[in-house]
């Protein structure tokens, strides 16, 4: 007979469940969209109960889709939004909003802690100061006092949503080890929560949970919610991980040397080594831990590098009825020479974030008269390979010479055979495209199955669900001749960082 797994995903857009086979296919999957309660000062959160509701309809729909009864669903695997948190008392309900990663009002406490020393916070978490748990939990202990009384534990999403399924209290709260390097106080490499640093701060170490692996059971599915779900009481629910760790997981990100290349709204280079060398110099990579157990995936991104896209192709067609399909801007931009006559764009319009530099913006230099819209267009798919390749550089310099096998592509981006062969060529190494869509999804079945025995190797399960499609070699020489360019499109962001900070 043959078994499925509930998978769910708690995205910043919405939440995302599907019915995943033991053999990887998707029989259904359901929508349900989010809401992002904005506000001033930088606000943005969303209301937890909405995110539980949003799973169990979610569920719901697509087990009513797949005609799967509930009797053969072999456990429940969940990912979420990894850099914001939330608070819940004894009993696990939320006594805070969900402070979600697009919300800036932390930025007050992060010089206190990079006063103390983003360097030593970096070594021990594996991460910069960003707008993620650490300086979170620092603003609702300062600006919130008498909420942050009230918090029994800070949780994740995903975390959030298997307790209230499993009925589990605080004392039984905890977070999955994939999302350790955005918590602020934990030391990644040894799995535990540093006395260094909740020393430092004086944050209350009673109020972090405990630290799990990501196929864990870490409860079974309570009736009530079984009842609305249409599932079976007691199905396992494991503690699953963070989205982008389901997402790189899924994507092929199981053996060192591979490279995953998310292509979507947000560029997102990540790579899988197997060592921790985390990045205090630069403060550029994200060393976050892998799914598999002695593995690392550090990874960069450029916040809205995709976004730069769309933009360009509304600027320059802003009848929508009208506008320019990708595929002929690619094919403009196919006539183009390899560094776009000179041209480079920087596509930080919404600051940087690895490393993080709010005051950074885009920019075009080096711009003449020959200049059009083709050349416009290639410079922005230049920029997002030129900042892929520095991310190598710096993981290199990090870690060492790294023997990489591929990169795969997946995400919108991924569609365009001009975009791939630029990055392949600008960084020396095959690209692959995915033709899964739904990488974490897949990637939940897989660690929620191996937590019940259903699969015996997380890396070969991994892999073996993995559907390829086209394979892009980089040219003979094509990342020499690409040096220059990459290295002025370095020099040029370094100094912009520096003009756009002085003109306040």
């Amino acid at each position: 007979m043959t078994q499925y797994i509930v998978s769910a995903d708690i995205g910043t857009q919405g939440t995302k469940a599907a019915i995943v086979s033991e053999k990887g296919a998707v029989v259904a999957s359901s929508f349900r969209p989010s809401r992002l309660i904005r506000g001033a000062g930088g606000r943005v959160e969303q209301d937890p109960e909405e995110m539980l509701v949003s799973v169990v309809e979610s569920v719901r729909e697509a087990l009513e889709a797949s005609g799967v009864p509930a009797g053969q669903v072999a456990a429940i695997g969940l990912d979420g939004q990894m850099a914001g948190i939330l608070g819940i008392d004894r009993e696990g309900n939320a006594v805070t909003p969900y402070d979600s990663w697009l919300d800036t009002r932390c930025e007050s406490a992060m010089p206190q802690i990079r006063a103390w020393g983003e360097e030593a916070v970096i070594r021990i978490t594996g991460a910069p100061v960003t707008y993620a748990h650490g300086p979170k939990k620092l603003w609702w202990k300062r600006e919130r006092p008498d909420v942050y009384k009230r918090i029994a534990k800070f949780v994740v999403p995903s975390a959030y949503v298997a307790g209230r399924l499993a009925g589990l209290t605080a004392d039984e709260a905890f977070v999955d080890y994939t999302h350790l390097h955005f918590s602020g106080f934990a030391d990644v490499e040894a799995m535990r929560w540093s006395p260094e640093l909740t020393g430092a701060f004086g944050l209350d170490p009673a109020k972090l949970p405990a630290i799990v692996r990501p196929w864990d059971i870490v409860g079974r599915l309570r009736a009530d919610y079984a009842a609305a779900a249409g599932l079976a009481a007691g199905t396992p629910i494991v503690a699953g991980c963070g989205d982008t760790a389901a997402a790189s997981f899924g994507g092929g990100l199981v053996r060192p040397g591979q490279l995953l290349d998310i292509a979507g709204t947000a560029s997102v280079l990540a790579c899988c080594v197997d060592r921790y060398s985390p990045d205090a110099e630069t403060k550029t990579l994200l060393f976050a831990r892998s799914v598999v157990p002695g593995l690392w995936a550090p990874l960069a991104y450029i916040n809205g590098g995709g976004e730069c896209l769309a933009w360009y192709r509304a600027l320059v067609s802003p009848d929508e009825a009208a506008a320019l399909p990708f595929d002929e801007l690619n094919r403009m931009a196919e006539g183009v020479a390899p560094g776009s006559d000179g041209l480079l764009f920087v596509p930080h319009f919404g600051g940087s974030v690895c490393p993080n530099n709010a005051d950074l913006r885009g920019a075009w230099l080096g711009l003449n008269w020959s200049h059009g819209k083709a050349a416009m267009y290639r410079s922005i798919l230049e920029s997002i390979a030129y900042e892929y390749r520095s991310y190598l550089d710096i993981l290199e310099r990090l870690a060492g010479e790294i023997p990489y096998r591929q990169v795969n592509a997946a995400g919108g981006g991924a569609k365009s055979a001009l975009f791939n062969r630029i990055k392949a060529d600008v960084l020396g190494i095959p690209v692959r495209t995915l033709r899964s869509v739904d990488s974490a999804l897949t990637a939940n079945a897989v660690i929620a199955g191996y937590g019940v025995g259903l699969f015996g190797d997380l890396a070969a399960t991994a892999e073996s669900f993995l559907a390829y499609g086209d394979v892009y070699e980089p040219e003979p020489g094509s990342r020499e001749r690409y040096a220059a360019p990459a290295r002025r499109y370095r020099q040029a962001v370094d100094a912009l960082a520096a003009l756009y900070g002085s003109l306040k």
